[in-house]
């Protein structure tokens, strides 16, 4: 179990095996709920507006079908700019 001692002005260290966790570093935000069970603590990662059509849901699994393809060495590789074309009007 991490422990940390709270300062002055409510100030805490998170640990870093809390940290890690949260896949927080430093600048990152989190965010505190308040629950029947206690407090749950979230990190936050704030991403930049012309960065966010990466994170839509339809291009994230395009993603994860595409790093399947990859591990199961569904793909194809070229030698030319000229094969290339070739391959795509295959």
């Amino acid at each position: 179990m991490a422990r940390s001692k709270l300062r002055d002005k409510g100030q805490l260290t998170v640990p870093a095996e809390v940290r890690e966790a949260l896949r927080v570093e430093e600048g990152d935000e989190v965010e505190f709920t308040i629950t029947p069970d206690g407090v749950l603590l979230r990190g936050l990662k704030t991403i930049p507006a012309d960065q966010a059509w990466f994170w839509t849901a339809s291009w994230q699994r395009g993603e994860v079908e595409a790093s399947q393809d990859i591990q199961h060495g569904r793909l194809t590789t070229t030698d030319s700019p000229e094969q290339f074309l070739k391959e795509l009007g295959s």
